[in-house]
């Protein structure tokens, strides 16, 4: 059985970790500052975690800079892979990551302005580089549509079938997070998410919602979901990546050793 995965996310904003909840609240200036991005990233290194990913949650051409420091920083201090995302929007911006030293590439509404952003991408540096993350809310009894800029605007799109449109066009990995559960921490979406993981050859990563390890094995059980991803359960210091690993031993769900 491959082992399941266990992702804590980063939102950054100039520079500074931040946490807020639900989408758009950045703007408004309704974000806590959780911390320094490298030191987070170094606890959750020791901590086990399987992967880190990294958001520019307000991305600039300054943000961007200071983002390309934050990864090179934390590719120098850890030795787990490393995903960005955040307003990539040319193969150019995923070069600039890439070198810095993460290890995949998110795009979102890049990809949904420019499908042949995620082909182009994973030509020039492969599928398994190209992780496209969607921000889905129910719309319908049996519908989740796609919402662009952060949740803001929607796009008239499915998102079971902009899932397999992106992995047709090269996506090695999905995120996809629930707009309704996001930051609830009252658990994940689990039928849209299985829905998507149902409809597509690549790994799944399962993120909003997540408050109580049972949430995680959740997703990961019924969700059919590969991996979870979390932020503030784990900047808070609700739970550590080894306690969320360990209780998901428990439940005789497969996971990489801390």
């Amino acid at each position: 059985m491959i082992a399941k995965r266990v992702i804590p996310c980063l939102d950054v904003h100039d520079g500074q970790v931040t946490r807020g909840v639900q989408f758009g609240k950045a703007e408004a200036g309704e974000l806590r500052n959780v911390g320094d991005p490298v030191a987070l990233a170094l606890r959750y290194n020791e901590q086990g975690a399987d992967e880190m990913v990294f958001f520019d949650i307000t991305a600039t051409a300054h943000g961007r800079a200071t983002m390309v420091d934050v990864i090179q920083r934390a590719a120098d201090e850890c030795f787990m892979p490393l995903t960005v995302g955040g307003g990539l929007a040319s193969v150019q911006d995923m070069y600039t990551m890439l070198r810095a030293g993460a290890d995949k590439i998110s795009i979102n509404s890049s990809a949904l302005k420019n499908p042949e952003l995620i082909r182009a991408g994973a030509e020039k540096f492969g599928s398994q580089c190209i992780v496209v993350s969607i921000d889905a809310k129910k719309v319908a009894p049996d519908r989740w549509e796609v919402f662009s800029h952060g949740g803001r605007k929607p796009t008239g799109l499915d998102a079971v079938e902009w899932a397999r449109k992106a992995v047709s066009l090269g996506a090695g990995e999905i995120v996809l997070n629930s707009i309704d559960a996001d930051g609830t921490k009252a658990g994940f979406d689990l039928v849209v998410t299985r829905r998507v993981s149902e409809s597509v050859s690549v790994p799944v990563v399962a993120s909003g919602g997540a408050g109580k390890l049972e949430h995680m094995a959740e997703v990961l059980l019924e969700g059919k979901a590969d991996a979870v991803l979390a932020a503030s359960i784990f900047h808070f210091g609700e739970y550590t990546v080894g306690q969320v690993k360990e209780f998901l031993a428990g439940k005789g769900i497969a996971v990489r050793p801390i």
